[in-house]
């Protein structure tokens, strides 16, 4: 099981949507292999027409299942090109912002409520 630190290095830049219209359109002709940086399994796959139809198949359940892995072996995941190009380099969307300082304000809270608690054990009311 993959630690959600390792994603950004897991999954492709190259977008699951782009593979899998280059799959249905160019697939027999290994079009799809070719945008993933897989130009000797796109040449093969050409040369026996996506393999009479099974290879082609296969990658295109493989694809559309979120399992086809690009040149490095990373995970061809990604459905938005926009999302796919941008996605690796440190953009954090605003809703994970915006959680985040919830999160702090809480953890503040919180640290403010323990100072007062321990204040208040460390000078207990003596009754006469």
């Amino acid at each position: 099981m993959h630690d959600t630190l390792d994603v950004p290095r897991t999954v492709s830049a190259k977008s699951r949507g782009v593979a899998l219209a280059l799959a249905a359109v160019l697939g027999p002709f290994g079009g799809h292999r070719f945008y993933v940086n897989k130009p000797g399994t796109g040449v093969l796959m050409a040369l026996t027409l996506g393999g009479a139809g099974l290879w082609w198949l296969y990658d295109i359940i493989l694809i559309a299942g979120g399992s086809f892995r690009d040149a490095e072996g990373r995970l061809v995941r990604r459905w938005d090109p926009e999302e796919a190009q941008h996605g690796e380099h440190g953009v954090i969307p605003s809703e994970i912002l915006d959680e985040l300082d919830g999160l702090r304000a809480q953890v503040a809270e919180l640290a403010e409520r323990v100072d007062f608690t321990e204040r208040l054990l460390a000078n207990p009311h003596r009754e006469p």
